[in-house]
């Protein structure tokens, strides 16, 4: 069957680039039937960036793709800012390890500053290296995480992970580093989840879901909070990484056409989980919708 007219159809975490597709990739989403994006910032320059004005001029360029979207594309963005765990890793040898995670709580501070100021509505990318660092580079990503539950908490805003994937009792661990924090688990996001694993078995813990056939299937048994999403680059060098923005819509269709209930269980990641996560409901576009 059809997805329903009043059914937003919600892409939880991608990125868009000046230097990519921006607005054409948009507007393929918009075409394949999606409503809304979660955009997150990235660094647009080569070079890591060395200061506080570096983190606010990339947050300002994500600000004005979401805006240009919003006009050209005709879709709702939400806009997700921090700075990039892994910038903490390629500034280190540049700055010295200290100076790197002062950088990193300086924008996380930042990022704050928006979501208080309504230009952002969560904290993201933040978390950890999905790869091996050193010892003291990873227990220096576990104090900037720290610095960003405690801004989260502050302003009152999810945080959205990254990492490697996560197993069941790591998912546990994050949640009780949430709960430590003063952040309840369903207001952190394991974005770019890989494996499905049970609401029970993550502690609470929201999952953004890459939004691969077979594992949008397999979610859609789980009660929520859970997202899919397509972390699409938009990176000229690697077109359609690393799902192309058009897929959440399509796999949407896609479940609706298998079952009735399919249709109905979508509610959980495009309107429940958003709500039970952000604490509002995705309000379709002006002229989308019954």
């Amino acid at each position: 069957m059809p997805l329903p007219a009043d059914l937003p159809v919600v892409d939880h975490h991608c990125h868009l680039s000046p230097h990519g597709e921006g607005v054409a990739a948009a507007r393929r989403f918009s075409a394949a039937g999606g409503t809304h994006l979660f955009l997150a910032t990235q660094n647009y320059s080569s070079e890591v960036p060395r200061s506080v004005q570096d983190y606010r001029v990339q947050f300002e360029m994500t600000e004005a793709l979401a805006g240009k979207v919003r006009a050209e594309a005709g879709i709702e963005v939400y806009v997700v800012v921090a700075p990039y765990p892994v910038d903490l890793v390629v500034a280190a040898p540049l700055l010295g390890l200290a100076s790197a995670l002062d950088l990193q709580r300086q924008a996380l501070d930042l990022a704050g500053s928006w979501v208080l100021d309504h230009r952002a509505v969560a904290l993201g990318e933040v978390g950890f290296p999905h790869f091996e660092v050193p010892t003291n580079v990873q227990e220096a990503a576990g104090l900037a995480f720290d610095h960003a539950l405690a801004v989260a908490r502050d302003v009152d805003c999810p945080v959205i992970v990254h990492s490697a994937d996560l197993a069941p009792e790591e998912y546990r661990s994050l949640a009780l580093r949430g709960e430590r924090a003063g952040v309840p688990p369903r207001r952190i996001v394991k974005h770019y989840a890989r494996t499905r694993v049970p609401l029970r078995e993550r502690g609470g813990v929201a999952a953004s879901y890459l939004a691969r056939r077979d594992l949008a299937r397999e979610a859609l048994g789980d009660p929520g909070p859970w997202f899919l999403e397509t972390d699409f680059l938009d990176d000229p060098a690697r077109p359609g990484a690393v799902l192309d923005l058009a897929t959440v819509p399509r796999r949407a269709h896609a479940l609706a056409e298998a079952s009735a209930e399919g249709v109905e269980r979508l509610r959980v990641p495009f309107v429940d989980s958003v709500e039970a996560v952000y604490g509002w409901r995705p309000e379709l576009p002006v002229g989308r919708g019954g």
